[in-house]
């Protein structure tokens, strides 16, 4: 068989499969489809085609799988900064009431709910607490607050704080900010609340941090009047080291600082970053505490939530789940819990608010994923025995003291950075996109010889196939109809027509439309003459006229 000329390649149609073929960049096609060459080597070269199309067509299939798959992995890194942000540091007393500031008034309303007394023993209770006991005709308040209980009767800082350093500068209550937790009534330093610029630090170790000196205040503590979960058995301070970003929960991730003894605590920050759905489940949305999942009608439109939300943190999202199930099952809320429902009354801790938190503790109600980014900051503790003899004797002078008060009640407490640089636990995603893309070039390069461009030459030989098969099917049908259709109209109309006798005298006729004008060339069909007819060149051969008279 011999080649097609230019000429004939240029007369094939764009959907042809060999025009294709001999201009397409991918490999082994011009072999396949081409002209010329034995039958067994064009059969060869079909069967390499379609292995290698084979194999790329199963290797990316498996990659795009193992894309579909979303896997993650963990890249751990350690950072250098030159200042760090100082954490938020949460201090609560492991007492959560001040036993000279409880009345009787108190333990009517808080005595069963609170510190587990049964009515006939609040005059037992009052003679253990060193007050009188309840005056003839005493009458209870008609309403009761708890969170107002806790604020009058708790520990107040004014009084527990007996000296504040942050990096040598002097501090104070009032860098101090007032929050509820399970434990009562805390103080929170650098809390960033309401604005406040955060503080930072440009150096790491001893001298570099927060350092209090606090009296645990003793003399203060409740009585243990009987073996409850509630019931405290240490004396001390409980301390949190977290995030601006994150609420205290003291009670369960506090660790403690006993009096008599000066705690070193070294901090290192770490920086979390975990990837959404579908590589990580992490989350960055706050849940509303205040929002009520259950609508009280089918029309009903969803609660908005009052002012910004807060930053989504795991502790935060417990928090509020647990206040949204509370004030379900109770119709109020407990006074560490977020929220805009209103702080249960005594009888309401006691009989709903308490079980309910219980019970669903227990089948792990609050399903919080983790955020999307968080700080967390490990610890080290150290401690040595304080006061010394000699500082015994400074501080009882100092604080108007004796030295055994000094020895029970007084610690001190040292928060610092060991160093300034910061571990970053970062998830990335194992496979991005590019790289898909990078692999399937890849293959494709490897095995059919193609790229982007191939496959765009593919659609447009689809394009043309589809244009020249398929459309040009139906434009030749319709054109045979329209043809048809034609043919039969003239065949009718040359029935009907009656013959008219004219004179023709040449392939031309001169026709005059009405009197007074001149005649018009009107040509006439063309005759068809035999292969042998001798040419003439007279004129009255070539030219003849035809008059038509309009009638008067």
């Amino acid at each position: 068989m011999k080649r097609p000329s230019g000429l004939e390649e240029a007369q094939s149609p764009a959907s042809d499969i060999r025009v294709f073929a001999s201009s397409c960049s991918m490999h082994g096609l011009g072999h396949v489809f081409g002209p010329g060459g034995p039958m067994a080597r064009r059969g060869l070269w079909t069967t390499a085609v379609l292995l290698a199309l084979a194999t790329l067509l199963y290797q990316v299939a498996g990659r795009v799988r193992y894309y579909g798959e979303f896997h993650h992995e963990t890249a751990l890194e350690e950072r250098e900064s030159r200042r760090l942000t100082f954490p938020a540091v949460t201090l609560c007393n492991i007492n959560p009431l001040r036993r000279s500031r409880l009345t009787p008034n108190d333990l009517h309303w808080a005595g069963p709910a609170l510190l587990g007394l049964e009515p006939t023993e609040h005059a037992a209770y009052l003679r253990a607490l060193g007050q009188p006991p309840a005056p003839p005709g005493f009458m209870p308040s008609p309403t009761f607050d708890v969170a107002r209980l806790y604020a009058r009767a708790g520990h107040a800082l004014e009084d527990m704080l007996l000296a504040c350093r942050y990096r040598g500068w002097l501090c104070g209550p009032e860098n101090f900010t007032t929050v509820f937790t399970r434990m009562g009534q805390c103080y929170t330093f650098n809390s960033g609340a309401e604005g406040a610029e955060l503080l930072t630090t440009p150096k790491g170790g001893m001298g570099n941090g927060l350092e209090v000196l606090l009296d645990v205040q003793q003399d203060e503590y409740l009585p243990v009047w009987r073996d409850t979960e509630e019931t405290p058995f240490e004396v001390g301070i409980r301390v949190q080291i977290h995030s601006q970003e994150e609420p205290p929960l003291i009670d369960q991730l506090g660790f403690g600082a006993a009096p008599g003894y000066q705690t070193f605590v070294s901090c290192q920050k770490q920086q979390l970053s975990f990837l959404p759905p579908p590589w990580g489940d992490c989350s960055s949305v706050s849940l509303d505490p205040d929002f009520e999942p259950e609508p009280s009608g089918p029309l009903d439109p969803p609660r908005p939530s009052l002012g910004p939300s807060p930053p989504y943190s795991l502790i935060g999202c417990r928090l509020a789940c647990e206040s949204r199930y509370v004030a379900r099952k109770c119709g109020c809320r407990m006074m560490h819990m977020p929220g805009g429902a209103p702080v249960c009354s005594p009888p309401q801790y006691k009989d709903c608010a308490h079980p309910a938190l219980d019970a669903m503790l227990q089948k792990d109600a609050c399903t919080c994923p983790n955020p999307c980014a968080s700080t967390r900051y490990a610890k080290e503790l150290s401690m040595v025995r304080m006061p010394s003899r000699a500082a015994a004797r400074y501080l009882a002078r100092k604080h108007n003291r004796s030295e055994a008060y000094i020895a029970e009640n007084v610690l001190m407490l040292d928060i610092f950075f060991e160093a300034l640089n910061y571990e970053t636990v970062e998830q990335k995603k194992a496979y991005e996109m590019s790289e898909l893309l990078g692999d399937i070039g890849g293959q494709m390069g490897l095995f059919i010889g193609a790229s982007l461009l191939t496959v765009l030459e593919i659609l447009d030989y689809l394009c043309e196939v589809f244009r020249d098969r398929v459309l040009g099917y139906f434009w030749n049908r319709k054109r045979s109809q329209r043809h048809s259709s034609a043919n039969l109209l003239q065949e009718g109309l040359g029935s009907q027509r009656t013959p008219v006798p004219h004179l023709s005298l040449g392939s031309r006729a001169m026709v005059r439309v009405s009197p007074g004008l001149p005649p018009l060339p009107v040509p006439s069909p063309r005759r068809s003459l035999p292969l042998n007819a001798p040419a003439t060149s007279s004129p009255s051969s070539r030219w003849g006229v035809c008059v038509f008279t309009a009638a008067p």
